[in-house]
């Protein structure tokens, strides 16, 4: 039989898996900026060096619910386990370019999406 402790933490690596995921699933974009560029999976650094600052950044924390115990009736309720810090940055490229906004969590790019104007 497994610990409670040990179950709830195996919960908490599945939930944000699951978040990495929902990121991963869309079509891979990359961005290109001047001679280099960056895509998904790249890190926070390579896109300061090959875009350098964006127009607008946003920070804010992505909550992770997992599973809680099961309550008096064998129904389980999500619990809060804590978030995950999100980053979204806005590239406006210039004319005849869509703006970029590059998402990236832990450091690491998870989507790049075009044509939106700071949302």
């Amino acid at each position: 039989m497994i610990p409670f402790a040990d179950v709830a933490a195996l919960s908490r690596c599945l939930a944000v898996a699951a978040l990495m995921l929902i990121g991963a699933s869309a079509q891979a974009q990359s961005l290109r900026c001047g001679d280099t560029g960056v895509r998904e999976g790249d890190s926070k650094l390579s896109l300061m060096r090959s875009c350098g600052q964006p127009v607008l950044s946003d920070a804010y924390c992505v909550p992770i619910y997992t599973p809680g115990p099961p309550d008096r009736l064998g129904q389980v309720q999500p619990v809060y386990s804590g978030c995950v810090m999100t980053d979204e940055w806005l590239y406006e490229r210039g004319p005849g370019n869509l703006p970029a906004v590059v998402k990236m969590r832990e450091g690491r790019i998870i989507s790049i999406r075009f044509g939106e104007q700071g949302r």
